[in-house]
């Protein structure tokens, strides 16, 4: 499952066109978020792949989590957004 890491700064309608390429070849995708900002922001690419993928009778699920990362060797909480692809 690839993963991708979004940032306050990162632009939404960039990672939804990711993730509908990651769909072309998988099933799933991992997001990783770490603050409000950079949460929103995936959120919203969430919501931007669902209208990407759903003209081609895909529908979205999402599972959401707590995840530690290591980051400049500090330890760090953020959010997983595991993104699931089924057909409907």
């Amino acid at each position: 499952m690839e993963t991708l890491k979004v940032s306050s700064g990162t632009q939404s309608k960039a990672v939804a066109g990711a993730m509908a390429q990651i769909f072309e070849r998988e099933d799933k995708v991992c997001i990783q978020a770490i603050g409000a900002g950079a949460v929103n922001q995936a959120v919203k690419a969430i919501a931007i792949a669902r209208g990407f993928m759903a003209p081609k009778g895909i529908e979205l699920f999402v599972q959401i989590a707590f995840v530690d990362l290591s980051i400049d060797s500090q330890e760090r909480t953020g959010i997983k957004f595991v993104v699931l692809a089924r057909t409907v």
